[in-house]
């Protein structure tokens, strides 16, 4: 795999290769790689729901995401910010939507003044080739005592192109946020996989989806 740069960034954006909505401005583009800005939702995990025997806790570890009292979403309008919280995660949303081309995959990396104001987004992840819709990042404020304020629009993690050596077949297994709003893509799991899980059925799991039995 090869990293593309700034102008090849340019002219695949300029042929449709690379889509972004909306489009890139001039301070986001660098030398090999892209600037992507907070979006408007936030996502604070719950702690605790409401059940019929009682007031229940919430393990954010468990996999059956399916259940949405998971997270408190918030949608902030134009000119508010968000106070993250001394030790608080959240998730956010990216302000651009984008589409990758199938010869293509991403890795998504915090932005060194990110890390600067105390919030780790680590290595966030990889962006499958083919993907399109908004991105979805994990954050925490690994400060003791600061709260840091974020701004909609403020440039916050970046992305980096690479170029596979052929391009991703059509029937590859797509990410579960491609083209999904975000808070939906966050509670679906691959059902099959989940009730394995649950079940502690490891083995079964394993035989029953090796990639070698078809």
């Amino acid at each position: 795999m090869s990293i593309i740069t700034k102008q090849e960034i340019i002219e695949r954006v300029k042929s449709g290769s690379i889509v972004f909505k909306p489009n890139l401005d001039k301070f986001q583009l660098q030398g090999h790689s892209v600037d992507l800005r907070l979006g408007f939702t936030f996502m604070i995990p719950k702690m605790w729901h409401m059940t019929p025997k009682g007031r229940e806790t919430l393990d954010i570890t468990h996999f059956d995401k399916r259940n949405q009292d998971y997270f408190e979403v918030i949608e902030l309008e134009q000119g508010q910010y968000f106070d993250l919280l001394p030790q608080e995660y959240i998730l956010i949303s990216t302000f651009e939507s984008m589409k990758i081309p199938k010869d293509l995959m991403a890795v998504l990396y915090p932005r060194s003044s990110t890390n600067r104001k105390g919030l780790s987004l680590d290595l966030t992840g990889i962006v499958d080739a083919g993907y399109e819709g908004q991105l979805i990042l994990p954050v925490r404020n690994n400060t003791r005592s600061q709260t840091v304020r974020l701004y909609p629009g403020e440039r916050l993690c970046q992305i980096v192109f690479e170029e596979l050596k052929q391009p991703v077949p059509d029937e590859t297994r797509a990410s579960k946020y491609h083209k999904k709003d975000i808070v939906d893509g966050v509670y679906m799991e691959k059902k099959d996989e989940v009730d394995l899980l649950m079940s502690g059925d490891i083995k079964k799991l394993k035989a029953d989806y090796d990639i070698l039995k078809d």
